[in-house]
C-alpha cells in the first residue's frame, strides 16, 4: 500500500468503512437495438466489446458497463459517448457518492459468474446486480486507489503494446526471410516427412479411457506454439484398445478441423492426438522441423484457402501436397536462429513478453483486490 492511502485511511475513516447496495450509488440501464444506427465514431458495446460504431450514443458521461448475457465477468469502463446493445448494461453513477472508476475497479473484485441466473448462457439481473454490496470509503481514498491500480494497467498496456509491435516485427522478417527466388526447390511436405499420421478420440462415454498418464493433444491446444503439455489425458487402455499412437516429440502438427484449422505447433514431448491433428515426423537430413512450422506458420494464408466443407476442414492428403520453399540445411539453420529469437519474445509463456505480461497481471490483481478490502464500519 502506499504511505499516502494508509495516511488518508487513519484520518478519514480510521474505524472502517460503510458498505452500500450497488443501486444505492449507480443505476443500471438497459441497453437498445442498434441495427437502426446509421455509421459514425460511437463505439456501440456489446458483452465482448465494441461491435461497431454508430452516429448516436445512449449516454455520454462516465459508465460501467456490465454484460447481462455470455462473458457476465468481462466489465468495460467508458469516459466518452457510447451505446450499448441489449445483451449488456450500462450504469449512471451518482458520482458524489462513489469515483467511476473506483466503482469499476471494485466490481472487478466481485465474482460476478457466482451470480449467473441461468443454467444454459450465462445471465444477469438487474435485481440480482442491485444488491452486490460496493465498499464505500471516503471519495479521496477512492481517489488515491484508482491512482494506484491505474499505474498497474497502464503498465501492463505499455508491455500489450510491445507485444503487439513485436509480433508485427517477427512477420515481418518471417515473411522476408521466407521469400526466395527461383533457385530455392520446392517441396511437399509429405517428400520431406518419415511419416504422417492422425490420432482418434477415445469413445467419450468410457470412463476408463480418460485420466490416464498418457498425453492427449486436442487441436484446441494447437496455437502456433511449442506443446510442452496437454489438458487432458488418457489411460493405457485407450491406447491398447483403441487406434491411438504414440507421436515421438518435434513433429510438426497442424490442426485439420474447423474454426482451428490451418493452425501449426510442434510438440516438445510424446505424446497422442485426437483425430484432428495431422502430424508430421520430418526428416532431419532434408529439412529442419523447426524451419517446416515457421514455413507453415508464414503460409496460413495458403493452408486456410484450402479448406472444404460446411465447417472448413483439411485433411491429411492436402498438408501433405502442400509445398514449402527448402533452400539448403545451413540456410535453414540461420532462418531459424532468427525467428526462434522472435518467437520467444513473442509467444514464451516462461522468457518472453507473454510471461511479464503475466505477471503484471497477477501483481495488479493481488494488489487490486488487497487495496480493494476494508473493514466494514461497525
Amino acid at each position: 500500500m502506499s504511505c499516502k492511502l494508509d495516511k488518508l485511511i487513519a484520518k478519514l475513516c480510521p474505524d472502517g468503512v460503510e458498505y452500500v447496495l450497488l443501486y444505492e450509488v449507480a443505476r443500471i440501464s438497459n441497453g437498445k437495438d442498434h441495427k437502426a444506427l446509421t455509421d459514425g465514431n460511437i463505439p456501440v458495446y456489446g458483452s465482448g466489446g465494441i461491435m461497431r460504431y454508430a452516429n448516436q450514443f445512449i449516454f455520454d458521461k462516465e459508465s460501467v458497463l456490465i454484460p447481462r448475457k455470455g462473458s457476465i465477468s468481462n466489465i468495460f469502463y467508458v469516459d466518452t459517448p457510447f451505446w450499448t446493445v441489449d445483451t449488456i448494461f450500462y450504469t449512471k453513477i451518482d458520482i458524489n457518492k462513489i469515483v467511476p472508476k473506483y466503482f469499476y475497479y471494485y466490481l472487478h473484485t466481485q465474482k460476478l459468474e457466482d451470480l449467473n441466473t441461468a443454467g444454459g448462457v450465462p445471465s444477469l439481473t438487474k435485481s440480482v446486480l442491485d444488491k452486490v454490496k460496493i465498499a464505500i470509503p471516503p471519495l479521496p481514498i477512492q481517489r488515491e486507489i484508482v491512482r494506484i491500480l491505474d499505474n498497474f494497467t497502464e503498465l501492463t498496456a505499455e508491455l500489450t503494446a510491445e507485444l503487439t509491435a513485436r509480433k508485427k516485427q517477427y512477420e515481418y522478417y518471417r515473411d522476408e526471410l521466407l521469400s526466395f527466388g527461383k533457385d530455392v526447390p520446392i517441396v511437399t511436405l509429405g517428400s520431406i516427412s518419415f511419416t504422417t499420421s492422425t490420432g482418434v478420440t477415445p469413445l467419450a462415454g468410457n470412463s476408463e479411457y480418460y485420466g490416464g498418464r498418457i498425453p492427449w493433444l486436442r487441436t484446441q491446444e494447437v496455437r502456433f506454439v511449442d506443446i510442452w503439455d496437454t489438458e487432458m489425458r488418457v489411460t493405457e487402455k485407450a491406447l491398447n484398445e483403441t487406434s491411438l499412437k504414440w507421436i515421438p516429440a518435434n513433429c510438426v502438427i497442424v490442426a485439420i478441423s474447423g474454426a482451428t484449422a490451418g493452425r501449426v505447433g510442434i510438440n516438445k514431448i510424446p505424446l497422442t492426438t485426437n483425430q484432428h491433428c495431422c502430424c508430421f515426423e520430418i526428416n532431419g537430413e532434408k529439412a529442419l522441423y523447426r524451419y517446416v512450422f515457421h514455413c507453415l506458420s508464414n503460409a496460413n494464408d495458403g493452408l486456410l484457402k484450402l479448406k472444404q466443407g460446411a465447417r472448413g476442414d483439411l485433411n491429411a492428403g492436402m498438408i501433405k501436397r502442400f509445398t514449402i520453399p527448402l533452400p539448403s540445411l545451413e540456410e535453414q539453420e540461420r532462418i531459424v536462429a532468427i525467428l526462434d529469437r522472435f518467437d520467444t519474445l513473442t509467444t514464451n509463456i516462461t522468457n518472453g513478453l507473454p510471461a511479464e505480461i503475466t505477471a503484471r497481471q497477477k501483481q495488479y490483481e493481488y494488489y487490486r483486490d488487497k487495496l480493494l478490502t476494508f473493514k466494514e464500519i461497525a
